[in-house]
């Protein structure tokens, strides 16, 4: 999934936080009104979370929840504006980027004081439920666990006379990828792959390769400018070459799974997560699968982890905290409800669950649940949370940054060395 949001607007989106945070807020929702959620994702998650929803209102007897979903790149946006507003839903879709600098604003509330009451973790994995800590509190309820991933077109990979690559391809097989693609010249030109230039995840997992992590545990930034500029003169070399699609294809992707260049027939390839692939599959005609991001050469590992796909958290101004949480815990714990959720949000952390769902699984879902388990030695440990800024620098700066280099308004050379400045020069003021 790729994403394009100016950075006035995540200003706008951040300022709103910061002043959620420093004004409090003013419930909007009284005791007794229907739970609100909000969540990111496309109409495939939705129908599962509100069939499960349902249920619960139905088995409860209680007026059924209200649930809004968007595409990522307009729910952040939008949930800061809510909670600047006091009018956040009682229960929102929380992200591991975001974690910590929306519990650290108190925008979510910590759910400690519901764990062994109305909400059941007995059965949760404990590596998830550590990831939805910030400063020793829980804050967010993981629902899945996942890796990174690279969503490959089965179809066209069949129709380019070419099979999908396995877990030990590396950055030249791409190269070798994208010569294939050229001469095959399927579907009115097909490349190998979208441009990841401006992916965080594929940068994390490329600097990860090399021994560095993209955040320090102290917050600080791993890359330097020598990697940032050899990062941008790679998709440069690949854009050049016709291996990925051009700067104008790539800003056809609007983040929803419809507007992908896999959706759109552009690329062959696109970096995403495992538990997208029941997402992506479900606007294709073509059959999708995934395997791993490449290696940065042959035997070279470490870039992969497990983390939580994402978490529900309680909003800091619900009126309803007790309610959300007692709704997440059937959420989380149901196996009925698993069987409905399924891996769409990665690996269920109940084990009970798991093993409720695994047999119902659909072929796609075997594929995400199989790719998850059997990582090998692709898989490193799990990086410290990121810190406040980074969304910031994932948004605002990466992603505008790779732009303005794919359309040439900037050279690798320039914009590596910006990046370091600016991401310092960020995660410096976020931190005073």
């Amino acid at each position: 999934m790729t994403f394009r949001i100016g950075r006035r607007q995540f200003l706008m989106g951040s300022s709103a936080l910061i002043a959620a945070g420093a004004a409090g807020f003013s419930p909007a929702f009284a005791q007794g009104n229907p739970l609100r959620m909000i969540w990111w994702g496309g109409q495939a998650r939705a129908d599962r979370t509100l069939a499960v929803a349902d249920a619960y209102a139905d088995a409860k007897g209680i007026t059924p929840l209200e649930g809004e979903f968007l595409s990522w790149n307009d729910y952040w946006p939008k949930l800061a504006t809510q909670t600047a507003g006091g009018t956040a839903p009682d229960i929102l879709q929380m992200d591991y980027r975001f974690i910590v600098e929306y519990a650290s604003r108190n925008a979510i509330a910590p759910l400690d004081e519901y764990v062994g009451g109305v909400l059941d973790l007995s059965d949760f994995d404990e590596d998830q439920l550590e990831g939805g800590k910030v400063g020793g509190k829980l804050y967010g309820l993981s629902l899945g666990a996942n890796s990174v991933a690279m969503l490959a077109n089965s179809t066209a990979f069949e129709e380019a006379g070419l099979t999908v690559p396995g877990m030990d391809w590396t950055y030249d097989t791409l190269r070798e990828l994208g010569e294939a693609f050229k001469a095959a010249n399927i579907r009115g030109g097909m490349k190998a792959m979208s441009d990841a230039s401006g992916a965080e995840p594929m940068l994390d997992n490329w600097i990860r390769q090399r021994g560095k992590a993209l955040y320090t545990p102290e917050g600080k930034l791993g890359p330097d400018a020598d990697d940032m500029v050899e990062w941008f003169t790679m998709w440069n070399e690949f854009r050049d070459a016709g291996y990925i699609v051009s700067a104008e294809d790539n800003a056809l992707d609007t983040g929803a799974p419809e507007t992908s260049m896999v959706a759109m027939s552009k690329a062959a390839l696109l970096p995403s997560n495992s538990n997208q692939l029941v997402i992506h599959q479900s606007v294709s005609k073509d059959n999708l699968t995934i395997t791993s991001y490449p290696r940065i050469a042959a035997g070279v590992g470490g870039g992969h982890y497990r983390k939580p796909s994402q978490f529900w958290s309680i909003a800091g101004s619900s009126q309803n905290k007790e309610a959300a949480a007692e709704f997440l815990s059937y959420f989380i714990n149901d196996t009925e409800a698993g069987k409905v959720l399924g891996v769409e949000r990665g690996i269920p952390c109940s084990a009970k669950v798991r093993d409720a769902v695994a047999p119902t699984l659909s072929e796609q879902d075997q594929i995400a649940l199989n790719f998850v388990a059997n990582l090998g030695d692709l898989l490193g440990p799990l990086p410290a949370s990121p810190p406040n800024a980074a969304g910031e620098i994932d948004t605002s700066l990466l992603r505008v940054l790779s732009q303005e280099v794919a359309f040439g308004a900037r050279s690798a050379e320039d914009a590596g060395k910006f990046f370091v400045e600016e991401a310092t020069a960020i995660l410096n003021r976020a931190a005073v």
